[in-house]
């Protein structure tokens, strides 16, 4: 069964978000390096390829529909930060929107009764609470270290340990 137009529609531009989110990350990551933290850096380039396979994972899909992936515009993504908290929080905000993306796909399917893009797309649900749930997570050890530099040295050095 093929998609329908607003299905394709939907999951076409969820490719460009996904691809736009990976390079947001790859922004905030050379922010990152440019000040310094490598450690920070490290986990946006990560986060930044994770992006990318999501929206693999959605091209591989409307191809497997019989879907003609067509790559859409991106925009030029904010290129600093006046501190690294600001920018994990515009990364939670950003992960907040593409959950309401996802969202919006997994109720447009419903309402198709498109049940092969539901199953699909409920494991970016899944997902989409585990990205929040770490933005949070730093977020909240940034707001506990306060302007620490020694903690914040720190952080940057427990960040950059991730593979």
């Amino acid at each position: 069964m093929k998609l329908s137009k607003e299905m394709f529609e939907l999951l076409n531009e969820q490719v460009r978000n996904e691809f736009g989110a990976a390079y947001l990350y790859l922004s905030m990551a050379a922010d990152f390096e440019s000040k310094g933290f490598n450690g920070f850096s490290n986990w946006m380039k990560l986060q930044a390829q994770e992006e990318t396979e999501h929206a693999m994972k959605i091209y591989g899909y409307m191809n497997e529909r019989g879907a003609k992936v067509k790559l859409l515009a991106m925009s030029e993504p904010q290129s600093s930060w006046s501190s690294c908290l600001n920018a994990f929080k515009d990364a939670l905000g950003h992960e907040q929107k593409v959950t309401a993306q996802i969202n919006h796909i997994f109720e447009s399917a419903q309402k198709e009764k498109d049940y092969a893009t539901m199953s699909f797309i409920k494991w970016f649900v899944d997902e989409q609470v585990e990205e929040e749930s770490n933005a949070e997570g730093i977020i909240e050890k940034f707001e506990f270290l306060g302007e620490d530099k020694k903690a914040l040295y720190m952080l940057d050095k427990e960040l950059g340990q991730r593979q």
